[in-house]
């Protein structure tokens, strides 16, 4: 998630025309339960955390997550969903130490006739949420969506 090119006011507006359009179809929502909504949108815990990520000036990319957050996305090839349990920046580099906990369990090997499932994993994530570690044929580890 990068926060670089929204802001405050972009976010506020989303929530504006969500509310909006949720009133129009018959569903009305009050204004912070459409701020909510916008931050669950971008993947952020809540409405405080995603202000305070999009009223940063330092210039500094936001993480590819945040811990909460429920993610997709690949681990060893294989899709998964799951809730960032942990994420920390590793010192003097541009990369994240992350701890996923999947919805369901992985089988993390393709052999036919042997499985290993996994529910809870950690490795190293960059800022598009793509770990640097590859596996034999060359996939990242983890690879998070957009």
């Amino acid at each position: 998630m990068t926060m670089a090119h929204l802001t405050i006011d972009d976010l506020k507006s989303q929530a504006r025309r969500l509310r909006e359009a949720m009133s129009t179809a018959g569903t009305p929502l009050t204004h912070s339960a459409a701020l909510e909504l916008v931050a669950k949108s971008h993947g952020a815990r809540d409405w405080n955390t995603l202000s305070a990520l999009a009223a940063r000036t330092d210039n500094v990319p936001a993480p590819p997550a945040v811990v909460g957050a429920v993610v997709t996305g690949e681990y060893l090839g294989q899709r998964f969903r799951g809730k960032v349990l942990a994420l920390r920046k590793l010192s003097n580099s541009d990369y994240h130490a992350i701890t996923l906990h999947f919805d369901e369990p992985v089988d993390i090997v393709t052999f036919d006739s042997f499985s290993a499932f996994r529910q809870r994993v950690s490795g190293t994530i960059d800022g598009r949420g793509v770990s640097p570690q590859r596996t034999s044929n060359g996939r990242p580890h983890i690879v998070l969506d957009a």
